[in-house]
C-alpha cells in the first residue's frame, strides 16, 4: 500500500463527497475554465460556487491561476491517486465476497437444474 497523508486523503474524500464538486471536476477534466464559466451551470451564487472551488483547492484537486481579474481553474487529478490506492487495498475483501457469491449461485443453479433431478419426466434419456 502506498504511503499517504491522512489529512490529505480526508480532504480528497470530503471534496469528492459532494455532487456539485464532482460535476465541477468532470467539467474541468475537459479543459481549464474561469471561475465564472465553471460556476455557470449550477443554480447558485458565484460566492457559493467559489466555496466549492476552495474545497477542491484545499484537497489539491484544483489549481487556480490568476491573470488580472481572471481566475482560471485547472484540474489536478494526482491527489485522487491516493484515494484510489486506499480503495484498492480493500479490493481483495470485495473480490473474496464476490467469489463466494458466485460459487453459491453456481451451486444453486446446479441444484435447480431439472435435467439433473432423478425421475424427472422432462429429463432427456
Amino acid at each position: 500500500m502506498i504511503e499517504y497523508q491522512p489529512a490529505q486523503l480526508d480532504a480528497v474524500f470530503h471534496a469528492l463527497a459532494d455532487p456539485t464538486r464532482r460535476a465541477m471536476l468532470h467539467t474541468l477534466s475537459a479543459q481549464p475554465l474561469p471561475v465564472g464559466e465553471l460556476a455557470a451551470p449550477f443554480e447558485m451564487s458565484l460566492a457559493a460556487a467559489s466555496k466549492h472551488i476552495q474545497v477542491l483547492e484545499r484537497a489539491g484537486l484544483v489549481q487556480r491561476s490568476i491573470t488580472g481579474r481572471t481566475h482560471l481553474c485547472q484540474l489536478n487529478a494526482a491527489p485522487m491517486h491516493a484515494g484510489l490506492e486506499w480503495m484498492r487495498h480493500y479490493e481483495q475483501f470485495w473480490q473474496q465476497r464476490v467469489d463466494v457469491l458466485e460459487a453459491l449461485l453456481k451451486a444453486e443453479d446446479k441444484a435447480r437444474d431439472p435435467s439433473r433431478l432423478p425421475h424427472n419426466p422432462r429429463r432427456k434419456p
